[in-house]
């Protein structure tokens, strides 16, 4: 285990999984700088640590270079959604790639531990059900989800050659469906999508006849499934799947929401959007045996806790709008030097 007052940074904290990291990290005793700029981060995610010893933000864009001194880098940094990453995709791909170049060059600089975040979205369509990690994928490198899934790919070969090349200390996490609270209300993702609507009263939205499959893990699962990662063993690279195996179509996700708000609407079909991979589940038999980990958290579980904080979201908004970003700093932040 790597021992507690590790100066930590996390890039892309103010978003839904790295502001929950950031949380994480503090409570472990380390200190935590969150590096965002704010494009789909939040201050709101991050308000409650701004007074705590040992946390500091630095509002800055992960394509630029980075210099400070740290132990530990979690690269988190990249709209993950395909609504927020599809709105530019040149800057999407520009983080995939200058981001992981300017925090290797941090690392090695600094001889530090580093995590890519990567995605299950760089297996593209699968050809292998459920996914491995020595699959190779089935990626359409020229259409519209391209600068995400070929960005995150990208971003790997570059994790990997600079282990090879500088001998860097490289962990890579392959992320599945996550959820829970702090997830961006408008962020185009099933789980928030649904719930979102069906608090609206609104039909849920299910693209294509809802057969298609996907696996959904609670954010406290997939948190500590990212430590035990980067506290791993030196030699335990990556990439390691971390997601959970419990599969369902999306007809039977709206089927859960809808029976959790009492069946008071309905669903409604759109066409299934450009390159919209048909199956998603990862086989986690590496984390299981590497790193110890499974998820624990049942998706019934998860949903209630996540609707719980999307009513109390939307009941705010009613009268104080929710805005999506924060723009500069607000006060009680400092920035990190």
């Amino acid at each position: 285990m790597i021992s507690a007052g590790q100066r930590i940074l996390v890039t892309g904290g103010a978003g839904f999984l790295g502001s929950h990291l950031c949380e994480a990290l503090l409570k472990a005793g380390h200190t935590v700088v969150c590096l965002d700029n704010f494009s789909s981060g939040h201050f709101g995610n991050i308000a409650a640590l701004a007074d705590k010893p040992g946390f500091s933000v630095m509002e800055q864009d992960v394509a630029r270079p980075v210099r400070m001194e740290v132990d530990q880098i979690y690269n988190l940094a990249c709209p993950a959604s395909p609504l927020h990453y599809q709105a530019d995709p040149l800057a999407t791909m520009r983080t995939c790639i200058y981001g992981a170049s300017n925090m290797l060059d941090l690392a090695n600089r600094n001889e530090a531990r580093i995590l890519q975040a990567s995605t299950s979205e760089v297996y593209g369509d699968p050809l292998h059900h459920p996914q491995r990690e020595s699959d190779w994928g089935n990626v359409n490198p020229n259409g519209i989800r391209a600068c995400y899934d070929e960005g995150k790919r990208a971003a790997e070969a570059f994790f990997f050659d600079h282990h090879r090349v500088n001998d860097t200390r490289i962990k890579v996490a392959r992320i599945f469906n996550t959820y829970g609270p702090r997830m961006h209300p408008d962020d185009g993702r099933v789980v928030s999508n649904f719930i979102v609507q069906a608090l609206l009263g609104e039909p849920l939205t299910v693209y294509g006849d809802g057969s298609q499959t996907r696996s959904f893990c609670y954010y406290t699962d997939l948190i500590d499934g990212l430590i035990r990662l980067m506290e791993s063993d030196e030699a335990i690279t990556g990439p390691i799947n971390l997601g959970n195996p419990s599969e369902f179509t999306i007809m039977k996700l709206a089927q859960m929401v809808k029976s959790e708000l009492g069946n008071r609407v309905r669903i409604s079909f759109e066409l299934l959007p450009t390159d919209d991979p048909c199956k998603r589940r990862p086989d986690i038999s590496l984390a299981i045996r590497e790193l110890g980990w499974r998820p624990t958290v049942a998706l019934e579980q998860g949903l209630k806790q996540t609707i719980a904080y999307f009513d109390s979201v939307l009941s705010k908004s009613r009268s104080e709008p929710w805005s999506p970003a924060c723009g500069p700093l607000e006060p009680g932040l400092s920035r990190a030097g």
